[in-house]
């Protein structure tokens, strides 16, 4: 595995809990884009939490007064410092399985392509205007494959 995750549930003692992908399985999400992009070993954090964090952070940093599906903050290193430390991604629970029940989804796979999504993003991908979109949702799309997930942009 090229991934090095730090997991960390800040949504203890809730009925989302029950759904949360294992160490493992955010592991080889991760491991995925890291071998695809042929990015070495990296080390991110992975925090599940509840509405009300997501929303503290999508508001402090992007200005959004709602709690979103990944917030992604890349890790930037001071000049002179070498780590392999790409970042953090930050789930909101509730958000990604409102989500999921909405476009009819499997828990499972909303996960996986969010935090697929959000490693992207950690390496630098974004989806500003089209042509970046095109890019990002066609590695996602790879990606995702590769696990037996369907593509998440197509109508269900």
């Amino acid at each position: 595995m090229n991934a090095i995750i730090d997991y960390q549930i800040a949504c203890e003692g809730s009925f989302y809990e029950k759904n949360l992908p294992s160490v493992a399985d955010v592991e080889k999400w991760v491991s995925l884009v890291l071998n695809h992009l042929k990015v070495g070993q990296q080390e991110l954090t992975v925090r599940f939490v509840e509405n009300d964090e997501s929303q503290a952070l999508n508001s402090t940093y992007r200005g959004k007064e709602k709690p979103t599906n990944v917030l992604s903050f890349p890790f930037e290193a001071p000049p002179g410092v070498t780590l392999n430390l790409l970042g953090d991604l930050v789930i909101c629970v509730p958000v990604i399985e409102q989500e999921a029940h909405e476009q009819n989804k499997k828990i499972p796979h909303h996960y996986a392509h969010m935090i697929v999504h959000g490693t992207l993003h950690l390496l630098g991908y974004d989806h500003i205007d089209d042509d970046q979109a095109e890019t990002m949702e066609a590695l996602e799309i790879h990606i995702l494959s590769q696990l037996g997930i369907d593509d998440p942009y197509q109508e269900h």
